[in-house]
Formats: structure tokens, C-alpha cells, sequence
């Protein structure tokens, strides 16, 4: 269970009660950090991309994982970072020393333990590790793919904690990255609301409000992605109406929900077709 510990904030002395996010691990076990109760949150003046993660250690596999550090937006305007046990900011720190001398992000940096330290995040994202160990004179010739070979799994989707609309573009676009688009950008046509991302061959709208889709919101997605001969998926933060849903599926638009980690779920059967490995 998440952790909940009282927070007053530094600036206008409000209080209010705050737990800690629950974060997926690769192995299906929901893990949270373990929060400080002695120590008081800190008001966040600048930030520092290697302050920004906290490694987290699933109970289950014994995986340390990088996530976003803690923190709680007060209504006066201050943003709190809330503290987290010493074992956890010792592991951030190294992680972050450890990704400013090899270049890589924190993220990466924080699965050393499993030798990829050193890896980019394009690289985690496709499973590309590196130029093979083995002498490729002693490699066997290639006779073609073996019809009884699985095809190759993704690995695991990595997302951030969405706090922000800004966020929540983040995670959909490393989700579209995971998926095999990598020439991910803003849409040349900007829709009336929410925000649109393109890749070649497809067109992503992302929904941040607290208000679910609409059906006319699928349709105009819909046709957009027709006017330029490209397939569309569709992520909201606040799900969808019944009539959207019933529309996108005479449609087949794909209807993801962002939950707060950042992690798409599909909601209609285009949609699982789409997340389903090998797709």
C-alpha cells in the first residue's frame, strides 16, 4: 500500500494530506517509494534534470527502476518536493552522477545494475543494446527467419507520471516511440482542442481536459487523418462518452486512456490490437 504522510507547505503554512504514486513495474507489481516522515518538504526554486528521479526497488523481482522524484502542487502556487527515504536519494545521487559522466539520462542510468548504464533511451525503447559480443566470422549463415521462431516482444514501456497536459504529450509521444514511430511531432494541423502529434503514416490526438471525448471530437480526428491518407489514434485523460466509443468502433479508431503513471490503456478492440506485442 502507498505510503501517506501530512505535508505543510514552506510558503503559506497550508496542510494537507499526501500519498505517495504507485509506479508499474515491468513485472506487473505496483511499487511506491518510501516517503520521509521526519523530514519537511522544500519548496522547488530551480530544477536540475539529475534531482528530478528518485530509484525505486520492486519487492517482488528485486529490479531498481528510475521515477519521477515526489512532489505536490499547493494551491498558493509553490510546487513541494517531498521527501523520500535515504536510501532513495542515495540512489537517485549515484544514478544521476553516474548519467552526467556517461551522457546518458537518469532513466537509463538507473538500471546499471542490469549493464545499461551506458545505454541511450532510443536504444532501451527498440532493444538495440550495442554491436553483438560474438566474432561474426563464427556466426552462422543467414538461412532466413525459422518458421517456428516467436517474432521478437517489445520490452517493457517505460512512461512518466503525468502532473501537467504537458505530461501527459510526453508520455503519449514515448508511447507512439515504443510502438515504432520515431519521427514523432506537433500535428501541421492544430486541433480546436487538445493537442496533436503526427508521424509518418499516422496522426495522434491527445486529450489532457477533465471533460470525456465526444463523438464529434473522434469524427473530426477521423477525418483529419483521412484529409492526409494516414491512420489516427485517439488518448484521453478522461476517457470517452458511450457514442464516442460506439463511433470509433464502426471507425476503427483506436481509443486509448492515459492513467496518471503514463501508461496507455487501450479501451476498444482497435486498440489492442495495437498494443498487443507483435503488432
Amino acid at each position: 500500500m502507498p505510503e501517506s504522510v501530512p505535508v505543510r507547505c514552506p510558503a503559506c503554512r497550508r496542510e494537507r494530506l499526501y500519498t505517495a504514486p504507485c509506479y508499474p513495474c515491468p513485472c506487473g507489481t505496483p511499487i511506491a517509494p518510501r516517503l520521509d516522515h521526519h523530514a519537511a518538504p522544500t519548496a522547488v526554486a530551480h530544477r536540475a534534470w539529475e534531482e528530478e528521479w528518485i530509484t525505486v526497488r520492486c519487492p517482488s523481482c528485486g529490479r531498481h527502476d528510475q521515477w519521477p522524484r515526489p512532489e505536490l502542487g499547493c494551491v498558493c502556487g509553490a510546487v513541494l518536493r517531498i521527501p523520500v527515504t535515504a536510501a532513495a536519494e542515495g540512489a537517485a545521487g549515484e544514478a544521476g552522477a553516474g548519467a552526467a559522466e556517461t551522457g546518458a539520462t537518469p532513466a537509463a542510468a538507473g538500471t546499471g545494475a542490469e549493464g545499461a548504464g551506458t545505454e541511450s533511451v532510443e536504444a532501451r525503447e527498440t532493444g538495440e543494446t550495442g554491436p553483438p559480443t560474438e566474432d561474426v566470422e563464427a556466426a552462422p549463415a543467414d538461412t532466413g527467419p525459422c518458421p517456428d521462431t516467436p517474432p521478437p516482444s517489445r520490452v517493457p514501456f517505460r512512461p512518466i507520471a503525468i502532473r501537467t497536459a504537458r505530461d501527459a504529450v510526453t508520455a503519449t509521444a514515448l508511447y507512439l516511440r515504443w510502438l515504432g514511430h520515431q519521427d514523432i511531432r506537433r500535428a501541421d494541423q492544430r486541433p480546436t482542442s487538445g493537442i496533436g502529434l503526427a508521424a509518418r503514416g499516422l496522426l495522434a490526438h491527445v486529450d489532457p481536459s477533465v471533460h470525456p471525448a465526444s463523438l464529434r471530437d473522434v469524427e473530426c480526428l477521423w477525418l483529419t487523418a483521412m484529409t492526409d491518407s494516414a491512420d489516427c489514434v485517439y488518448f484521453s485523460l478522461a476517457g470517452y462518452t458511450a457514442d464516442a466509443r460506439a463511433r470509433a468502433d464502426s471507425l476503427a479508431v483506436p481509443l486509448f486512456v492515459l492513467d496518471l503513471t503514463g501508461t496507455p490503456q487501450p479501451v476498444n478492440a482497435a486498440a489492442e490490437r495495437l498494443d498487443a506485442p507483435g503488432a
